[in-house]
């Protein structure tokens, strides 16, 4: 067993590379720093992350994946190239094989790009599964057996849904909303009700310390700092949980609008299968507090998150990597 195997999730805010027997070994936000005059990669990660909304003009931090798909072609391969690297080490006899998950809704042309893509970076194949089915796997769901599963996976860029019976998506469906979409609503919704200008991060770290998607009995406070869109100076304002449960109600029933067009166009066994079940959460943006109550209420299905949501796609992607000829159905190889 000379050739390594790799598994990414190539997420539009986090990449995450798992090698089995290992588990995961990289967990880093999918940024690059790339220096305006000569194009090079100067940072990747986390530390290129930190530069996002700081850079000078020389410098610009940017995320080469666009809701789940490749929107920088050479960015993505670098970055590609430099997890690769981190993850197995820069001098290598054997090139790796590499399994990638990517959206369901995906094209062709996407799909080749990410082909593409990752064979530039140094593997000696590449395989492409989708992330139901591989989220599916890594929460545990026996995606095999004659029945119907439900699995949602809530990422960075977009959200994922799908009814999974016999190792196949039978009815699924893909929205472009996700935590990014979440943090963009509260920085408009701060804007609108505070007069106040804040970065992505900051809404970002709002949403994680206090964020819900019910409204709490217990209100959650934090400070903000931002600029004032009037003075232009900067300011620091208290904001509650209710003001961020305000600001994503719109991109949440979006995400559960979705759901019940996936569950209108699933055969009635199967439905009611899903109806015993429950639905199954992943993905990052699945931890937001009671998430899960508001799409039981929505839906009427039970809802349930899965263990450590964030690496369901991960680790479903290096079990399906492990068992390539178990999850032959479910891969779309190298076309």
């Amino acid at each position: 067993m000379l050739a390594k195997k790799v598994a990414i999730d190539l997420g539009t805010t986090t990449v995450l590379v798992y090698i089995p027997k290992k588990g995961i070994v990289i967990n880093e936000p999918s940024v690059v720093a790339v220096s305006v005059a000569d194009k090079r990669v100067l940072a990747v990660g986390k530390e290129a992350k930190d530069m996002i909304g700081r850079t000078p003009d020389t410098i610009v931090a940017r995320r080469p994946l666009k809701d789940g798909v490749i929107a920088d072609y050479h960015t993505t391969e670098a970055m590609l190239r430099y997890f690769l690297n981190k993850a197995l080490g820069s001098i290598r006899f054997f090139r790796p094989e590499v399994m990638v998950a990517v959206p369901g809704g995906i094209t062709s042309t996407e799909r080749r790009a990410v082909i593409d893509a990752t064979i530039a970076a140094g593997a000696r194949a590449a395989y492409i599964i989708k992330e139901p089915i591989v989220a599916a796997i890594g929460a545990d769901i026996p995606i095999g057996s004659p029945s119907g599963h439900m699995i949602t996976d809530i990422g960075g860029g977009t959200s994922e849904i799908a009814v999974i019976s016999l190792g196949g998506i039978v009815s699924s469906s893909s929205v472009r909303i996700g935590g990014n979409k979440l943090d963009l609503a509260i920085q408009e919704h701060v804007r609108r009700k505070y007069g106040l200008a804040i970065g992505e991060r900051t809404a970002e770290e709002a949403k994680i310390r206090i964020g819900s998607a019910l409204y709490l009995e217990n209100k959650l406070e934090m400070e903000i700092k931002g600029r004032d869109m009037i003075s232009g100076l900067p300011r620091i304002v208290g904001i509650s949980s209710d003001d961020i449960t305000d600001a994503i109600q719109h991109e949440l029933h979006g995400i559960i609008d979705t759901m019940k067009e996936v569950l209108r166009n699933t055969p009635p066994e199967l439905s009611a299968d899903v109806m015993e079940k429950g639905v199954v959460l992943s993905g990052g943006s699945s931890q937001l507090r009671n998430l899960d109550r508001i799409i039981s209420e929505a839906t009427g299905i039970p809802a349930f998150v899965a263990d450590e949501p964030q690496y369901c796609v991960a680790k479903g992607t290096g079990v399906a990597l492990e068992n390539l000829d178990s999850y032959k159905r479910s891969i779309l190889g190298n076309s």
